[in-house]
């Protein structure tokens, strides 16, 4: 019998992980392992030929994950919105807390907000704000009262006006 293979310990655990979070469902798109939020798919993993893809969208870190030895930007132009594909070999221990992280802010960029929300929940955190707050608009000028409009002179009047003429 062939030994098992040493990777799929990971790939399994990185699926538990990914199924924990609120509306994931996983599917087989191309042979390949897809987990999804509301049909979108937020993590591929892939076991094939002893290699382990991980793929997922990193808006936030994908730069500092495209530093590492084992990443590239995913293929079929993907890499040019933000996803990242993690190779790993039957010899290389793949660094499972930053997988992790990362398998975690795919989701929250891939989850709707109501999700996201759902998941703060269950951590005990609250959503960081998406933007600094804005500080209060100045208050608006005063409104500069117009000095009384000259009054039309009575019918009368006028008609006595215009009898000196």
């Amino acid at each position: 019998m062939p030994d098992a293979d040493p990777l799929a310990p990971t790939e399994t655990a990185l699926r538990d992980l990914a199924m924990t979070y609120p509306g994931a469902t996983e599917d087989f798109p191309w042979g390949h392992r897809a987990i999804k939020v509301k049909a979108k798919i937020f993590l591929i993993l892939a076991l094939n030929d002893g290699k382990l893809s991980v793929t997922m969208k990193l808006p936030d870190s994908g730069r500092y994950a495209l530093t590492q030895r084992y990443a590239q930007p995913t293929g079929y132009g993907l890499g040019k919105s933000g996803w990242v594909t993690c190779t790993f070999h039957p010899t290389d221990e793949p660094p499972m807390d930053l997988l992790e992280e990362w398998i975690e802010e795919s989701y929250r960029t891939i989850a709707p907000k109501k999700l996201v929300l759902a998941l703060n929940a269950r951590l005990g955190g609250s959503e960081p704000p998406l933007a600094p707050p804005a500080s209060p608009p100045p208050p608006p000028p005063p409104i500069a009262k117009k000095a009384p409009a000259a009054k039309k002179p009575k019918a009368k009047a006028a008609a006595k006006l215009r009898k000196k003429k």
